[in-house]
């Protein structure tokens, strides 16, 4: 019996599936190291993808 594959991934509209993004805030620890701070998409909530649309079927 064939099996569906599930329907890929879409890229969120708001983040072009760029959903992270790590920010400097200017300082430095004793070590050298920036410190940074992470910006997640708040519309995919960091994951880069949005849900399938769901489809309507006409009825008949």
């Amino acid at each position: 019996m064939p099996q569906g594959t599930p329907a890929p991934a879409r890229p969120c509209h708001d983040c072009d599936g760029f959903a992270s993004a790590k920010v400097t805030t200017g300082g430095r620890d004793r070590h050298g190291h920036l410190h940074t701070a992470t910006a997640h998409c708040p519309t995919c909530r960091g994951t880069g993808t949005r849900p399938a649309r769901r489809r309507e079927v006409a009825r008949v």
